[in-house]
């Protein structure tokens, strides 16, 4: 690299004659803003027009921005540069927004009864201590709201689950207040709400208890009343034993009532003995 000898000022007062001393060559510099931030060694300010000749975004939009709750690489995304150029701008604000987070931690919250006399971050503590979350893996963080308010935001894991819980914080004496501004901000500041899951039983080792019939165990149950039940002996003396037969339909001729007609066994006729005939007794002797 040849260096120059600054000639002076050019006619135009808008431009810096510079000569090579080797070829007597001359050259113009204009007289920008960054030729003066590079005389005086100012490199801030040497960044920042580097990002403004790059981009439309200027230096202080980009820490408003980061102020606002964007994070290095969204605002280098839409501003078309590098990160390490915006970190430049970003490290100023990214600290203000983590003390604010660390003072909101100091507030106390506000309750229909007035502010709480513990701070926001002790009862955070024991509200985790009570869901069993670890404190310790949680992460704070700030910005500033359109309004002007600081909001200040805690973001923690839970099984699978990214959550998140906003306040508006409020500077003030004895650290100020913070007011809740979602459903995890109101149910981490009353630990009496939460409610532990319910453990469901087993519904399989209940059963095993309790025996429900089962067909089988019903005939077996009927088998065995049965074969307990004793079988009755046949009476000698009932004549009911024998099987009645059922007299077949006879001709309407046949219907007629006849004399009943008495017959000895074997169809022979009735012989009187002697005694009745003595006594002149029918014998009824069949």
């Amino acid at each position: 690299m040849r260096a120059l000898r600054v000639v002076g000022l050019h006619e135009d007062g808008k431009s810096i004659v510079c000569e090579d001393p080797a070829s007597r060559t001359r050259f113009l510099l204009p007289a920008d803003e960054r030729l003066r931030a590079a005389a005086r060694g100012d490199l801030t300010r040497l960044g920042q027009i580097e990002i403004e000749l790059e981009s439309q975004m200027r230096p202080r939009e980009i820490q408003a921005r980061i102020r606002a709750g964007e994070s290095v690489e969204q605002v280098a995304t839409t501003a078309g540069v590098t990160v390490s150029r915006v970190e430049r701008f970003a490290y100023p604000v990214l600290l203000e927004r983590s003390r604010y987070a660390e003072l909101a931690q100091r507030a106390h919250p506000v309750r229909e009864d007035g502010p709480d006399v513990q701070t926001l971050g002790e009862v955070i503590a024991h509200s985790f201590g009570v869901r069993g979350h670890d404190y310790t893996q949680s992460k704070w963080d700030s910005w500033r709201g359109d309004d002007g308010r600081w909001i200040v935001e805690l973001s923690w894991k839970a099984g699978r689950s990214d959550n998140r819980a906003h306040w508006a914080f409020s500077p003030g004496a004895h650290g100020g207040t913070v007011h809740a501004l979602d459903e995890h901000a109101h149910d981490l500041l009353d630990p009496n709400s939460y409610r532990a899951p319910r453990t469901l039983r087993a519904v399989e080792a209940e059963r095993d208890h309790v025996e429900q019939p089962t067909l089988d165990s019903t005939l077996d149950e009927q088998d065995e009343a049965v074969l307990d039940t004793p079988i009755a002996e046949p009476d000698t003396d009932d004549d009911t034993r024998e099987i009645p037969r059922v007299p077949a339909d006879e001709p309407e001729e046949a219907k007629t009532e006849q004399p009943a007609r008495v017959k000895g066994k074997k169809n022979h006729p009735i012989v009187p003995s002697w005694e009745d005939v003595l006594l002149g007794v029918r014998s009824q002797r069949g």
